[in-house]
């Protein structure tokens, strides 16, 4: 196991997937759990198809990927909250009209200018490869700000999860952090498209909230246990990728999966905290 590690990171491309992965994994876990108690969970897929739409625009006007992504994606997240706050259109139904609308402009997009590739594939369904040396830079920046904030706004943000109307009872703005949240998922579910996948990302989002609230029952320990669980199982699935030559995301997904059904058969046993 150590030598497999060791040569694991003798490839630079390697390394930059495990630095960005890490932090994208952390970054995932700790708004995950948010979005899952908001019963708001599927808005990792929806975003994640309106960046490969942005993907596919940037693609063809020869724009930096991320770059255009980030700002689109963000643009959705506010739209898509805004759509289930004050329209008749709700929550999972808004999440679907802009994500199929958002892939299926990509799909178009790229069909008429290129083609289907294997570039648009890799970003479909992930590719460690796809990591650049400003990816790299980019995804490190952006992790650090969702982090900072997430930990500065953290009282406030356990409120909105928990209970909007107290929230705004006691002087919260419930609306601007249920905003800053969908943001912060946004940057995320970008920088996350790179390896997982626009398929995949998602599940760095559900996976650890949902495994880790199987034994655990406070909201601080299903934080912990998330970013851990988060990180562990994504290295855990790029070594598993290495090894065995499959894609990364699907192994990360598969690694997430087994310990949702650890966690699952632990919990019947034994809970951690009170509800």
């Amino acid at each position: 196991m150590i030598a497999l590690i060791q040569e694991l990171f003798s490839y630079t491309f390697i390394i930059r997937a495990v630095i960005v992965g890490i932090l994208v994994s952390l970054c995932a876990a700790l708004l995950g759990v948010n979005l899952v108690l908001k019963r708001y969970s599927m808005i990792g897929i929806g975003l994640s198809n309106v960046g490969f739409g942005a993907l596919s625009l940037s693609m063809i006007f020869g724009l930096s990927t991320i770059q255009l992504s980030i700002p689109i994606v963000a643009i959705a997240s506010i739209l898509l909250l805004r759509l289930s706050e004050n329209s008749k259109i709700k929550g999972d139904s808004a999440i679907a009209l802009i994500s199929s609308v958002s892939l299926a402009v990509g799909i178009i997009a790229i069909t008429v200018k290129t083609g289907i590739n294997t570039d648009v594939c890799n970003y479909m369904f992930g590719s460690i490869l796809a990591m650049s040396k400003s990816d790299v830079y980019i995804s490190i920046a952006v992790s650090i700000v969702v982090i900072v904030l997430y930990v500065l706004f953290y009282n406030k943000i356990f409120l909105v999860t928990f209970d909007e109307n107290f929230a705004r009872a006691v002087g919260i703005n419930a609306e601007l952090y249920n905003m800053l949240i969908s943001i912060l998922t946004s940057l995320i579910i970008v920088l996350g498209m790179r390896m997982m996948g626009a398929m995949l990302i998602s599940s760095l989002i559900i996976f650890p909230a949902l495994t880790s609230m199987r034994i655990f029952n406070t909201f601080k320990s299903v934080i912990i246990s998330s970013a851990i669980l988060s990180v562990f199982c994504f290295f855990i699935g790029i070594v598993v990728s290495f090894e065995l030559e499959y894609p990364t995301g699907a192994c990360i997904v598969m690694v997430n999966l087994a310990m949702l059904l650890i966690f699952s058969v632990i919990g019947k046993f034994i809970k951690f905290g009170t509800k």
